[in-house]
């Protein structure tokens, strides 16, 4: 059997894991939501981990392995119940969920809005330049403050942004080349792309049919690229500007591009 069958059966045999996770969890005796979707993000944490990346990534954190704790706390707390709209990031910035385990994770933000703190661990090769201090980081995120700010200016509190909506990301891995820069899952081979992007797929695909969202919110363009031919029309798709501030449109007024963008329907 050739390298791309193997490929193929490997990425069937991923679909019907995450399948039957979410056939399990629609059953009358299964756990809660927020315990099926923690399956589903420990189980795309195990299924990323098996791929490999080549240089220029050196350095590869997975979140939903070392900051674990934080991460289940999340969606213990937040992931319950069905949702009107389900919000898609990226993947993890390095002083953002990187530090701790939770989507946009600015450290302030985090600990103050979400009211989560937990025992963040080290990644299993970590880089001088960027060391994972978890919730002792100094640093903060740029793009979780702004989300997590718009959420509280709009919503008021944490439960009533959860009582509806959840922040997931679509890759939960940070890539670093050999002087600490960050790399983004789109500028990776396609070697390696197409490989990730199946997996990411299958667990975005699961994530959607267990919560039922009638909206997806895509957090910039590549989320909403990746939403888009993973999904189809399966949900109506949302895009908003990214919260980043290497984008020149976020520096200038994002919090009203995204309600803009949003809609009555989707924020208060």
């Amino acid at each position: 059997m050739d390298a791309a069958s193997v490929s193929a059966m490997r990425v069937r045999r991923i679909e019907t894991h995450f399948a039957l996770r979410v056939m399990h969890a629609m059953r009358d005796d299964a756990p809660s939501m927020s315990s099926a979707l923690a399956r589903i993000a420990k189980d795309l944490g195990r299924a990323v981990d098996r791929l490999s990346f080549a240089p220029p990534v050196t350095h590869v954190y997975n979140p939903l392995d070392y900051a674990w704790p934080a991460h289940a706390a999340y969606l213990e707390r937040y992931g319950g119940g069905p949702k009107k709209a389900l919000w898609l990031g990226m993947n993890p910035g390095p002083f953002g969920m990187a530090q701790t385990g939770v989507p946009f994770g600015d450290i302030d933000a985090v600990r103050r809005f979400l009211g989560i703190e937990a025992k963040v661990g080290k990644p299993l090769r970590e880089h001088g330049k960027r060391p994972i201090d978890g919730f002792a980081c100094t640093r903060g995120e740029v793009s979780g403050r702004r989300l997590w700010g718009f959420v509280e200016q709009r919503f008021g509190t944490a439960r009533a942004f959860f009582a509806e909506h959840l922040v997931v990301n679509y890759c939960p891995l940070v890539f670093m080349d050999e002087g600490g820069r960050n790399l983004t899952p789109d500028k990776l081979p396609t070697s390696e792309r197409e490989p990730l992007f199946a997996v990411c797929d299958h667990a975005l695909r699961a994530t959607v049919a267990l919560l039922q969202p009638k909206h997806l919110v895509a957090v910039g363009h590549f989320a909403h690229t990746r939403a888009c031919k993973a999904l189809g029309d399966a949900v109506a798709v949302v895009r908003i500007p990214h919260p980043s501030p290497a984008s020149p449109l976020a520096n200038r007024g994002w919090a009203e591009a995204a309600a803009r963008a949003l809609g009555e329907d989707l924020v208060r």
